[in-house]
Order: structure tokens, then C-alpha cells, then sequence
């Protein structure tokens, strides 16, 4: 589930806690890391309970409209199609998918406000109008339509993201990431019409497909504890490579990003230091200033030459 470059990312959140509180100890650091990375997966488990839980919203309203005074034709004949989908009822039904959704204790009962709205803006949709009206069924047409939520509705929402935030503090920048799962579990249960855990780990799946991949879970922890251990080192590097005046300016996050790259370079000699590079200036364009970019691109590229020219770093013939 989670690649390198969200690993990437979570390394530096943690490590920018540890240049903001040094009392921060490794042990701690990697605990933080550890429930980061298992935070991304509670969400994505989170997001797909949602499709059970708008059904759920549907059939209500179905129901309270037959049983109104003077229920119309419509009301007693409804479109039974969005409330029989076949995701909802594989979800439902599966006792490894409702074991871990209860054992961590996501649940969508306090969010009526929210989801009677997105069920509102959800049936206004030409995707979902096509879907009702379409005499097809199958597990794969509701797949289809879930994507279609997935992918249109969540990202941009302001009441989402607040729902997040209040429920925990690691699902602030994830969502994207998790919607990305969520789809590719969608594409899965439409072709194979079965839902599956995903592995923690991107290494994890590609092993258990029989393809050759080293393991996520040592690169991300070796990455965090080779920075972490040599961060002090690290920012008196960059600071010598600025002048005074540009030193009095430097950003904790630029800093942080550049000792990660380092710390990447130094630890594996079989990743090229042009995918180190690019991956921080990458990161820096989401977690820095407008400027970082540059900076980090051009510091972290005379470091890492400068500890090559040393024999600090050392690269395999890649």
C-alpha cells in the first residue's frame, strides 16, 4: 500500500518533530512512524466503510418515504438499484472487513449531516443518474460507480477534511493516498468480486506477486534513523554551505529536507543520487516556501558532491 515516496514524506514529518523538540528520542521517533504509516491504511479502511454507510443513508430515506401519509407511486415503487449495490453488501458481509472496523472503531454513525448531504450531491450527478437508469447489473457497474465517488466527490471537500482532522491527527495530508487505495480496491473487487486487506507495505505486494523488490519497511527505518542520528552533523553542513546572512534565513523544513537527502544518499548506495534529489525537491514543493525548491535542489546537490569527493558517500556502478 504505501510506496516510497509517501514514506518518504512521513520520515520527514518525524524528523521535523525531532528538529522542533530534540528531547525526541530514536525510539520515539520510530514509534511515531510506525503509527503514521498504519494511520494511512486506518483511513483507507475508513473511506471504504463509507460505502455501506451512504447506502445505508439511501435505504433510510427509501423507507421514510413509503411511510409517509400519502406516499406517491414513486415513493412506493423506488429504484431499488444504488441501495442493492453489490460493493456495499460484499463489505457488509465480509467478516475480515467488519473485524477491522471494529476493532479500530471507524464508524460514519456520528456524520449524518455529512453524509445526507453527500448523498444529495451524489444523486444530482450525471455518473449516478446514467448508473439508476441503466438496465445492466453486475459487480462491476457498481464498482465502476463507486470509482466515479471516489474519484469526483472526496478531495475538495471542506466538511470531509474537517471530519478528518477531528478524528486523528495523522489523516491531515493523507486523503489523496487513500482515495488512490480505495480506487484500486474498487478495481479489484469489480474484476474478482472479492475484497482483500492490502498489504502495509508497495514491497509487500510485489513480493507476493513474485517480483523482485527490497523492503519498504527497512528503507523507511533506516532512513529516519540515519537522519536522525546524524542531524546535528547534517545542519551544520548546510549551514556552512550558505552564507551568514542566508543562514539567519533558512527554514526548519528546508533543513530537514536537505538532512533527509543526505541521510538517503549516505545509507543507500544502490539508489541513484538523482532520484534522492528529486525526491525531496519534490516533497519541498508541497511542505516549504515558494523558493525551497531551488534551494534544496542546489544545496543538497553540492552536499552530496562534496561527501562523494570525501568518500562519505559511496554509489554501486548504477
Amino acid at each position: 500500500m504505501l510506496n516510497r515516496r509517501i514514506l518518504r514524506i512521513k520520515a520527514f514529518k518525524v524528523l521535523y518533530s525531532y528538529a522542533e523538540n530534540p528531547d525526541l528520542t530514536l525510539k520515539e521517533a520510530l514509534g511515531s512512524l510506525e503509527t503514521s504509516e498504519e494511520a494511512t491504511r486506518d483511513l483507507y479502511l475508513y473511506m471504504l466503510s463509507l460505502i455501506p454507510a451512504l447506502t445505508g443513508v439511501a435505504a433510510h430515506r427509501i423507507e421514510a418515504a413509503r411511510g409517509k401519509f400519502n406516499p406517491t407511486e414513486e415513493d412506493l415503487n423506488p429504484n431499488m438499484k444504488f441501495v442493492r449495490n453489490g460493493i456495499s453488501a460484499l463489505l457488509e458481509g465480509d467478516p475480515d472487513f467488519q473485524r477491522l472496523i471494529e476493532k479500530k472503531k471507524l464508524s460514519w454513525a456520528q456524520q449524518d449531516a455529512f453524509l445526507s448531504d453527500l448523498y444529495n450531491r451524489v444523486r444530482s450527478r450525471q455518473y449516478f443518474i446514467d448508473y439508476m437508469a441503466s438496465d445492466a447489473s453486475s459487480i462491476k457497474e457498481d464498482a465502476a460507480l463507486w470509482k466515479c465517488v471516489f474519484e469526483e466527490e472526496f478531495e475538495d471537500d471542506p466538511s470531509l477534511a474537517a471530519i478528518l482532522e477531528d478524528t486523528s491527527i495523522h489523516w491531515a495530508d493523507d486523503l489523496a493516498y487513500a482515495l488512490g487505495t480505495c480506487i484500486r480496491s474498487l478495481d479489484e473487487i469489480g474484476r474478482l468480486g472479492r475484497w482483500s486487506f492490502p498489504p502495509l507495505y508497495q514491497s509487500d505486494i510485489l513480493l507476493a506477486q513474485g517480483r523482485e523488490a527490497s523492503s519498504d519497511s527497512e528503507f523507511v527505518k533506516k532512513l529516519l534513523t540515519t537522519a536522525y542520528g546524524r542531524f546535528s552533523e547534517y545542519n551544520s553542513l548546510i549551514a556552512g554551505s550558505v552564507s551568514k546572512w542566508d543562514r539567519d534565513r533558512l527554514y526548519t523544513t528546508d533543513i530537514v529536507l536537505i538532512a533527509m537527502g543526505l541521510a538517503e544518499a549516505e545509507a543507500f548506495p544502490d539508489i541513484p543520487v538523482k532520484v534522492t534529489i528529486n525526491e525531496y525537491v519534490e516533497i519541498s514543493k508541497y511542505y516549504s516556501t515558494p523558493k525551497s525548491r531551488g534551494f534544496v535542489n542546489g544545496i543538497l546537490d553540492r552536499l552530496i558532491k562534496q561527501r562523494e569527493s570525501e568518500g562519505i558517500i559511496v554509489k554501486n556502478n548504477i
